[in-house]
């Protein structure tokens, strides 16, 4: 069964480190979850692969790490979250939005997202005061919009290449990123080379469709090192949705049960709606009392 994996080396005399991302898996899982049109799961699919990236510098597996992407396309906003354990969840505010595609036969990611609006970044390591970093969306491309953030809010300049290569049963084939980045102390030059090589990673997904993460190691002249495994898993279960419902109170969720027919707790990152009946509500709330 397909893995998906991030893989990290240090690269020309440890100046940069780089990261490689095959998400083919996780862009699969969402768009089972979601029914994702072709573009939807471009927008989505590059948004949980960056945002994977992010989660894999979290130090603590309890840290949590989110993504909201703003923009005034069509497609709404584009909500990512993440942990330190790399278990990732996300949607698209119009995951059913489909639009032509671009005059080069790509997906219009930036016309779905659009080019105006913000990139939020939350970030809890469980020290009390959450670091939120925001930047304006340059093209709603992603890719670019990652790059502006990194170098606004985290003051790094990073190279980024992101892409999801739908079929035409609208799974995906290929989709993953690559991340250049400098580390502390590098020079001028070093920025002039990861330009010039993020050049060639126009089409990564096509990369990884054909050669894969040995490829693209293959050309830094790298053997492919030990790799993390990212997973499409939502925090979200009926237990957690019971501790809710019993936390409106008896006489709350009993007002709701009469307004219609049901208690219903709907979780956006998976598409999964939890529902509760009469039956179910009274003896959830009689082991309450009984406890």
């Amino acid at each position: 069964m397909q893995k998906s994996i991030i893989y990290k080396a240090l690269i020309w005399n440890g100046t940069v480190s780089m990261a490689v991302l095959d998400t083919t898996a996780l862009v699969n899982e969402a768009i089972r979850h979601h029914a994702l049109t072709p573009v939807a799961a471009a927008a989505l699919g590059r948004t949980m692969t960056a945002t994977a990236y992010l989660c894999s510098w979290l130090k603590e597996e309890e840290s949590s790490l989110s993504v909201t992407i703003a923009g005034n396309g069509p497609g709404g906003k584009i909500c990512v979250a993440g942990d330190g354990r790399l278990f990732m969840r996300g949607f698209v505010e119009h995951p059913e939005l489909d639009l032509p595609p671009r005059s080069d036969g790509k997906l219009d990611v930036g016309g779905f997202t659009g080019s105006e609006g913000t990139l939020t970044v939350i970030r809890d390591d469980g020290e009390g005061i959450p670091f939120v970093g925001t930047s304006a969306l340059v093209s709603g491309e992603i890719a670019e919009d990652f790059s502006a953030y990194f170098l606004s809010s985290e003051q790094r300049p990073t190279g980024i290449a992101l892409g999801v290569r739908i079929d035409t049963d609208c799974s995906c084939m290929a989709a993953g990123g690559l991340f250049l980045q400098p580390l502390p102390g590098a020079g001028e030059e070093v920025l002039d080379r990861i330009e010039e090589a993020m050049r060639g990673y126009g089409s990564i997904s096509s990369l990884l469709a054909t050669e894969g993460a040995n490829g693209i190691f293959a050309r830094f002249g790298l053997p492919v090192p030990q790799g993390r495994e990212i997973f499409f898993r939502c925090h979200c279960s009926r237990e957690r949705v019971e501790n809710l419902i019993l936390s409106l109170g008896k006489e709350e969720a009993e007002a709701i049960l009469r307004d219609e027919g049901e208690v219903s707790v709907y979780c956006h990152y998976c598409n999964t709606t939890y529902r509760f009946g009469q039956e179910e509500i009274q003896a959830l709330f009689k082991g309450e009392n009984e406890a």
